[in-house]
């Protein structure tokens, strides 16, 4: 198989040639039509997410073919389409599994991260965190849902039950968020990096009802605000846009130090919550929605060999949708 590798935190990572994994048991292997670039994916590079598994093939927003099975696995599930996200295995036995929260396991696996992933021709991956797709999904646009699209799914119903959401930071989650709070009537209130003029147009094309810089204030109160730009000092500027008893919601895995602020932004009963990684229930009601809701991703397609481009395009806010690389 072909791969681009990460070998060393902070360098670009390198295309190689390797054997085709064999799929050990409770794993099915892959053939790779399409995987996402997710900002985690940079978090990765960086070093800002601690200690990942090296070598490491990254992604974690996987659609590929099956094309060969590990013991225990069923021959049925041969030639289907699944999508492979962020959990990719938990123990099934620590307290937070036996109760229901299998996204805070105390052992957990994530793929491209500890588990290698989706920058490669080919992928092994546990078939129990593996969900079929419809047999006619578009492997490139139904990519960017593997992650942008569950994580704001569950930031959204972290929010509770508003009716005018901010969401801060207009990239891969937000321009699927956007859509489902439009289907479901909620409206949206999008904040992009000052200057940046195609945010804002691309906000305003996905129906929210208002964009504008994340240093101006909103002409309506928010009822909740979710943030999945990687920047602390964004909880302060989202709480003074929330209302008494509203949510500020973070959506990322990684964020930088949240400033020193006025207690009053926090009183009146407004709450910060963190959202962790994802549950397998998360998937199912988020892809029977999706198909309901009409979802549309705009991504932009890399070849596999492109792959730092479409990290540096990210990092640069050059993206448009969401990266998805094509190997």
């Amino acid at each position: 198989m072909r791969t681009m590798v990460l070998e060393e935190v902070g360098s670009p990572l390198r295309l190689l040639q390797a054997p085709d994994p064999r799929p050990a048991k409770d794993q099915v292997l892959l053939r790779v039509e399409a995987c996402g670039v997710c900002r985690t994916d940079l978090h990765v590079v960086e070093g800002a997410l601690p200690d990942p598994k090296l070598p490491l093939v990254l992604g974690h927003e996987i659609v590929g073919e099956v094309i060969a099975i590990g013991p225990g696995v069923a021959e049925e599930i041969v030639g289907k389409r699944v999508g492979v996200p962020w959990l990719g295995h938990t123990c099934g036995c620590c307290h937070y599994c036996l109760a229901g929260a299998e996204n805070l396991c105390d052992s957990p696996g994530f793929t491209g991260y500890t588990l290698d992933g989706g920058y490669a021709t080919h992928a092994a991956v546990d078939v129990n965190y593996s969900f079929v797709l419809p047999h006619d999904s578009d492997p490139v646009a139904t990519a960017p849902l593997l992650c942008a699209g569950l994580i704001g799914w569950r930031s959204l119903k972290m929010a509770g039950n508003a009716k005018t959401i901010g969401l801060y930071g207009f990239g891969a989650a937000a321009h699927i968020l956007a859509q489902v709070c439009q289907w479901r009537k909620q409206d949206v209130y999008a904040f992009v990096r000052p200057g940046d003029e195609m945010a804002k147009r691309f906000a305003l094309d996905l129906g929210a009802v208002w964009a504008g810089a994340s240093n101006e204030a909103p002409p309506a109160e928010l009822d909740a605000a979710i943030i999945f730009a990687p920047a602390g000092e964004l909880v302060p500027a989202a709480l003074a846009r929330v209302r008494k008893g509203g949510t500020v919601v973070c959506g990322g895995i990684h964020m930088s130090d949240i400033p020193r602020m006025p207690y009053q932004l926090l009183w009146g009963e407004r709450h910060v919550v963190s959202v962790a990684n994802l549950t397998r229930a998360d998937a199912r009601e988020f892809f029977d929605l999706a198909g309901h809701a009409g979802l549309r991703t705009v991504t932009t397609a890399y070849p596999l060999e492109r792959a730092n481009d479409a990290l540096a395009d990210l990092r640069g806010g050059l993206v448009k949708g969401a990266a998805v690389l094509v190997p």
